[in-house]
């Protein structure tokens, strides 16, 4: 698994975050403000310089309004699928 900035993964998953901002009709400054962060920490994330945790994902999402179950599988419905591993007898 790669764990990078960089990755479509991730990217992918940044952009879903940037889609719900820009439906709730909010500004990073006002999502800033909602989360009691300062306006570089949603520049960074959506900027692709820094990584979110799960926990800031939630936090992120509640705060725009939205269920974060339901955001976490529309990201999950994106991903291609993977063949099962085999088993080593």
């Amino acid at each position: 698994m790669q764990k990078s900035l960089k990755s479509a993964e991730y990217a992918r998953l940044i952009q879903l975050l940037v889609a719900a901002r820009q439906r709730a009709g909010m500004r990073q400054h006002a999502l800033a403000r909602k989360l009691g962060k300062p306006e570089s920490f949603i520049a960074k994330y959506e900027g692709g310089e820094r990584r979110i945790d799960v926990v800031e994902f939630i936090a992120i999402v509640e705060a725009l309004g939205a269920d974060p179950l339901k955001q976490f599988k529309a990201y999950l419905a994106g991903r291609p699928a993977k063949s099962p591993r085999k088993s080593a007898s």
